[in-house]
């Protein structure tokens, strides 16, 4: 191919690189901020024909709300071996890269619904596909922490506990990104001992639970982060 003359593109990669560098804008600066316009430059192509891949802004910023929703979900994939303690910190380090990677992109898909307004009035079923997209990515980490606990048919207060911790997670991210007041290596760690805590407090109440919690602790070494919340709570009950 002679030097200067570009590939053209097959209208599938097209649009797969028009949501890359809409993804891309969109996790720097808020996607309302961010225009046609500069997705089109940022693609190097025209504004026509970003509208010929999408029919509008809104169509795009959920195309790259699905990706980002997929990428988020295999964050959560671990192997299924060693401490549970140390599978879950495993996961929150991936969790807050994409964070951070994301941090505008995150902020919107977290908080639901388009954040889109160019196109006019946010539908009802914008708002439910963008929803939507977020609820799969919880009920795929709800799936995965099952999964690394060996349940089936967990009961119902395990259910509360991830559940509530999943929703934890997101609540402590989108504070973090909102100044970063308390670095976020500190708070990997500290969503890993609020999941134990959730779990012990059930177990305080549930025999089920307080087998659970047994075998949670069974293999957690000395240097494990289920050990290291052990010894904190035991130094706060100590004389000073």
């Amino acid at each position: 191919m002679p030097t200067g003359v570009r590939r053209r593109m097959g209208v599938e990669e097209r649009r797969q690189q028009l949501i890359g560098v809409a993804l891309d804008l969109f996790s720097r600066r808020s996607p309302d901020e961010v225009s046609i316009d500069e997705i089109a430059s940022a693609a190097g192509i025209s504004r026509p024909l970003v509208y010929h891949y999408f029919p509008g802004k809104l169509s795009l910023y959920e195309a790259a709300l699905k990706r980002a929703s997929e990428e988020l979900t295999a964050r959560f994939l671990e192997p299924q071996e060693g401490p549970l303690g140390a599978r879950l910190l495993r996961v929150m380090r991936r969790f807050f890269d994409f964070v951070e990677e994301h941090g505008p992109g995150f902020s919107a898909l977290m908080r639901g619904g388009p954040a889109v307004s160019g196109d006019g009035p946010r539908s009802r079923d914008a708002v439910s596909r963008t929803n939507a997209l977020i609820d799969g990515v919880r009920q795929a980490a709800y799936e995965q922490i099952l999964a690394h606990l060996r349940i089936d048919a967990p009961p119902a207060r395990l259910e509360l506990v991830i559940r509530s911790w999943i929703s934890l997670a997101e609540s402590t991210a989108l504070i973090w990104l909102d100044g970063g007041r308390i670095p976020r290596q500190e708070l990997e760690v500290q969503l890993v001992h609020d999941f134990a805590a959730l779990a012990a407090v059930s177990a305080a109440y549930d025999e089920e639970m307080a087998d659970l919690l047994r075998r949670m602790l069974k293999d957690e070494p000395t240097d494990g982060p289920f050990t290291d919340l052990v010894g904190r709570l035991v130094a706060l009950g100590a004389p000073r």
